[in-house]
């Protein structure tokens, strides 16, 4: 489940590699404007029985939500770059204001927002910022609009953190600064038996950034799993 103005390609390099290991189907969460449906608009879409759940940023919000909505669906669940806390007054003020600025500037908005989600080493270049621009470009302002709506419309998860049973796995880049390393911290110290695995030289789109350390640890990860 990809974040804000993420589509597919976030992941695709990952869908690619551990095609050989796993099945694997990209959420669309672009449909609704609240965290629940998304949720429930997922688990609809979902492949039947259990699978694997992995979310990151607005799609941790999300994995977090289907852990209250189906608990016993979800097999193991791996958390990216992304937080238990609901959102807070400065950020919804600051999310407004981005929402009144793409109605005529949302070039601006993506720059704004690529600025603070990649490394500075990784902004510029095809591979991550490219990618980004040409994902956030291809869903539009409506789109941006909705996920917006929903990041702040969304509740305080960690309360529901200690019954998350199932084995997780907690991903995050050492430089991001929109949901840094103490977060994750957070959410391991919550979960029982979670597992944190921090990635060098990243910000917070870490499959664009750093797609072999992610992959790699994924494979790895998933090797750990009963059955």
């Amino acid at each position: 489940m990809p974040g804000l103005l993420n589509d597919a390609s976030l992941f695709e390099q990952q869908a690619e590699a551990l095609a050989d290991v796993a099945g694997i189907t990209i959420a669309d969460l672009t449909g609704a404007a609240t965290i629940r449906q998304l949720a429930a608009d997922t688990l609809a879409a979902a492949p039947d029985g259990q699978f694997v759940l992995v979310g990151l940023s607005m799609g941790g919000y999300v994995a977090l939500e289907i852990m209250r909505q189906a608990p016993e669906r979800v097999r193991a669940l791996v958390l990216m770059s992304t937080s238990a806390h609901p959102e807070t007054r400065e950020a919804t003020a600051a999310r407004e204001k981005l929402i009144e600025l793409a109605e005529t500037k949302f070039q601006t908005v993506i720059e704004t927002l690529l600025t603070r989600m990649a490394h500075p080493d990784h902004a510029r270049t095809p591979e991550v910022g490219g990618m980004f621009q040409s994902s956030a470009n291809g869903l539009g302002k409506e789109v941006f609009v909705r996920q917006e709506r929903a990041i702040i419309g969304r509740i305080d998860s960690r309360p529901g953190l200690a019954r998350i049973k199932c084995p997780t796995l907690v991903i995050c880049g050492r430089e991001d600064v929109i949901t840094p390393p103490a977060v994750h911290e957070e959410l391991v110290a919550a979960i029982p038996g979670a597992k944190l695995e921090v990635i060098e030289n990243c910000g917070h789109l870490s499959p664009l950034e750093q797609p072999e350390q992610v992959t790699e640890i994924l494979r790895n990860w998933l090797r750990t799993l009963p059955g």
